[in-house]
């Protein structure tokens, strides 16, 4: 088989392809089972990062995904192409929640600019569909005419959309209050020992952001 060299070359071709706005690329894309219902123009429309080209080349090739093609020519898979490995039982290796927004640019920039995420890509035109993410961390945002989680959550006491582990919750709690987040719950410690604050986005979401495991002789946050 080729060198994986050769793999590499043909991934960031794809991604010029990409962006020059080759329409071929449509229908290399459609060889992945998530993306085949999506038009040439909904492919290029898209963001193409160098991981899905690459994930685009190795199903192309044959193979499962970019870490089987790196074993197959030779080359030993980085550490969290190995921990994502086929294996004999299969493993869940991550969670992203999906929260439902009236207006999916808008709420895009509130994560961005409140939270400290960054936009990773918002499809469509309008958008009605995006993702953001922090410290690998990821929230996908979807678009809909009424937000109905968010309205029970208003209904409801401490009914949080997403609750996200932080290492440093004080810090996190500075930095989101300076942003200017509206926050629901300022630093609670918890009975089982844990600290967190809650923030409220634009569409009524509320996200919980926690330390499970904070010393007991820590001061109590504001």
């Amino acid at each position: 088989m080729p060198k994986i060299e050769t793999y590499r070359k043909q991934a960031k071709q794809l991604v010029r392809w990409h962006r020059e706005r080759n329409y071929s690329v449509g229908e290399k894309a459609r060889l992945l089972e998530r993306l085949r219902a999506l038009t040439d123009v909904e492919v290029l429309d898209m963001p193409m990062p160098l991981t899905l080209a690459q994930e685009i080349v190795a199903v192309e090739a044959g193979f499962a995904d970019w870490a089987a093609l790196k074993a197959a020519a030779g080359e030993e898979p980085t550490h969290r192409e190995a921990t994502i490995a086929p294996s004999a039982t299969p493993r869940l290796t991550g969670l992203v929640p999906i929260l439902f927004v009236t207006d999916v640019s808008a709420s895009a920039g509130f994560y961005r600019d409140r939270l400290g995420f960054e936009i990773d890509f918002l499809h469509g035109k309008p958008p009605f569909y995006g993702a953001v993410s922090r410290d690998g961390v990821c929230l996908h945002l979807r678009y809909v005419a009424t937000p109905n989680f968010a309205a029970l959550a208003r209904q409801e006491c401490s009914l949080i959309l997403a609750s996200i582990e932080v290492t440093d919750v004080k810090a996190l709690f500075d930095e989101v209050r300076m942003r200017g987040a509206e926050i629901v719950q300022k630093l609670e410690r918890k009975a089982w020992g844990g600290l967190d604050f809650q923030v409220r986005d634009p569409d009524g979401n509320v996200i919980s952001f926690v330390q499970y495991s904070v010393p007991t002789t820590a001061p109590d946050g504001p």
